[in-house]
């Protein structure tokens, strides 16, 4: 039975479709699981994702990509290739990719993954386990130690060091995604303990989500802001790079910190010099990565970017038939210049 997805240098190829699945290559076309710029990329003909992905899209690819766009659950069949999209739960419009299609061979159902978590999420639609054939799972987190905290215990170890600084006189300069982190984040803070400003590329995506319809406190630019004492008890939302150049310098006697799944290993704070680090992650740990597993049904697992052969290794162990696909995606320098970079404007190779 020829297998429905395949590796090819431009990305994961599904041949009797003819469309690839967050190709890291410029193609005809492309299905895109969400807009982290690791698997959005520009230079595709046309575009497939879900309805909900089409604002954070166009807001890094350009308004002018040829995107067709499709509501959780819908299907649509190209070449005898049935497919829909189905809820993540990573970021806004992030999606699952279900084909299925009844070749010489038989019947079989494919999901492809992308990124996701399980953990619930007021910024995006949650998780939905599809049952399937063969799952193309992420390995972000796939190791035993990376256990997530309830949101709640985290968000209120935010709110706690921001209004201790706050009270102090010092601004909070919090390092994280401008895309889905930082919206994850806003949903969740006390905005009443003081004003908060964000970087201008964390503005652009709170546009796209409150045009969504998420719910987010009100956030300034720098530009924005006319009383300089606010610059003293804000909490700032950036991306990391933000925070190295001279943009956060006006801000003047600060405390940093950083908020990323890689946190939950002490190390990784203490090299990075941060005043406090905050295991937040929009990535399934390994509790959840096992369990959307074991939810799809699925004998035949195949594992990308992350702790791969940990992975592999295990699910074989408990009886699946487990491989691998190597991918160009959880490249964060990627994801770090769309969000510090503006975009260029998309050109016709990208347009209709």
């Amino acid at each position: 039975m020829q297998d429905l997805i395949v590796q090819r240098p431009q990305g994961l190829y599904c041949p009797p479709g003819d469309f690839y699945i967050d190709p890291w290559r410029p193609v005809e076309r492309a299905v895109i699981t969400h807009a982290h710029a690791d698997h959005a990329r520009p230079g595709h003909a046309h575009y497939l994702a879900a309805s909900q992905a089409e604002g954070v899209l166009r807001s890094r690819l350009g308004q002018g990509i040829r995107l067709q766009t499709l509501a959780y659950g819908q299907q649509i069949t190209h070449h005898g290739v049935t497919l829909s999209l189905h809820p993540a739960g990573h970021v806004l419009g992030s999606a699952q990719v279900r084909l299925q299609y009844r070749g010489a061979g038989g019947g079989q159902t494919w999901v492809a993954s992308g990124d996701y978590k399980v953990a619930p999420d007021a910024t995006c639609t949650p998780f939905e386990a599809v049952r399937c054939d063969v799952f193309i799972t992420e390995s972000t987190f796939g190791l035993p130690i990376y256990r997530w905290r309830p949101d709640t215990e985290l968000l209120a170890g935010i709110n706690a060091w921001w209004a201790a600084n706050a009270a102090a006189g010092r601004a909070s300069v919090l390092m994280c995604y401008s895309f889905g982190k930082a919206q994850r984040i806003l949903s969740g803070v006390d905005a009443s303990i003081a004003p908060i400003i964000v970087h201008g590329a964390v503005q652009t995506l709170n546009q796209a989500y409150r045009a969504a319809g998420v719910a987010l406190p009100e956030t300034r630019t720098v530009e924005e802001v006319s009383d300089a004492g606010d610059f003293k008890r804000a909490l700032v939302l950036c991306p990391p790079g933000a925070a190295a150049g001279p943009w956060v310098k006006r801000f003047g006697d600060f405390s940093d910190a950083f908020a990323s799944g890689w946190m939950q290993v002490r190390g990784a704070r203490r090299r990075g010099a941060y005043d406090q680090g905050f295991p937040l992650s929009d990535h399934a740990d390994w509790p959840g990565l096992m369990g959307a597993i074991a939810a799809t049904g699925a004998q035949r697992v195949i594992v990308t970017h992350g702790s791969v052969p940990v992975m592999v290794r295990y699910l074989s162990e408990q009886g699946l038939q487990a491989g691998a696909f190597h991918t160009e995606y959880g490249d964060a320098a990627v994801e770090e210049q769309s969000e510090t970079v503006p975009q260029a404007p998309t050109t016709a190779q990208s347009g209709p």
